[in-house]
């Protein structure tokens, strides 16, 4: 076993390593872990709120010289789900407005529209929540079809999306979840690389 601090070679089970002092158990790693962790989400809950009250003042501070605006890349499920607990669901239906106005400016080549949050919301409750699926699904599919454009390759489509939301809630619940996550990292990614693309980092 080595210390991961300097190098040195050390017993297994040793507390602190005897040449640097850094704790070198596996409760260390983990402690490292959660803590990476929570600093991650704290992050991204602290962007999530300056979006959303950068909205509310009317400012738009992503808007550049080149009259192109900075896509959000940072998106993660934590914060999603973080802040619509906190906002008993309001957090939810900003944050889909936002991913669709995003999806729908990165995605500009394809010539489609993602559709926006009024026809989320009326839609969804008109067909008893069967149009969000179809939405989530569409959104999938869109991101994998101009992953190409900017060089990539995404592995989920709509349809992983769609199974995920509809067969992986037998799974305890999570799979809404996961289908989530697959959203999120999938228009993350194309944001960043549209971000790349026009210099907008």
């Amino acid at each position: 076993m080595f210390c991961k601090n300097c190098g040195k070679e050390i017993n297994e089970g040793t507390k602190f390593c005897p040449n640097c002092g850094q704790e070198c158990s596996a409760m260390a790693d983990v402690t490292k872990a959660a803590n990476d962790m929570f600093n991650a989400t704290e992050k991204q809950i602290a962007s999530a709120v300056d979006e959303v009250r950068q909205s509310f003042n009317g400012e738009n501070g992503n808007i550049t010289p080149n009259g192109r605006e900075k896509l959000k890349d940072d998106r993660g499920l934590a914060s999603y789900i973080i802040l619509s607990i906190i906002t008993c669901g309001i957090y939810s239906y900003y944050f889909l407005y936002k991913l669709a106005h995003d999806v729908n400016i990165a995605c500009e080549n394809d010539k489609q529209t993602t559709p926006g949050l009024a026809a989320f919301i009326i839609l969804s409750f008109v067909t008893c929540g069967i149009y969000a699926c179809y939405w989530y699904y569409k959104l999938g599919n869109r991101l994998a079809a101009n992953a190409s454009y900017y060089g990539m390759n995404f592995q989920e489509n709509g349809t992983t999306v769609l199974m995920w939301f509809i067969f992986g809630v037998l799974l305890c619940g999570i799979g809404p979840f996961i289908g989530m996550h697959i959203l999120i990292k999938n228009s993350n990614k194309l944001c960043n690389a549209y971000n790349r693309k026009y210099g907008l980092n």
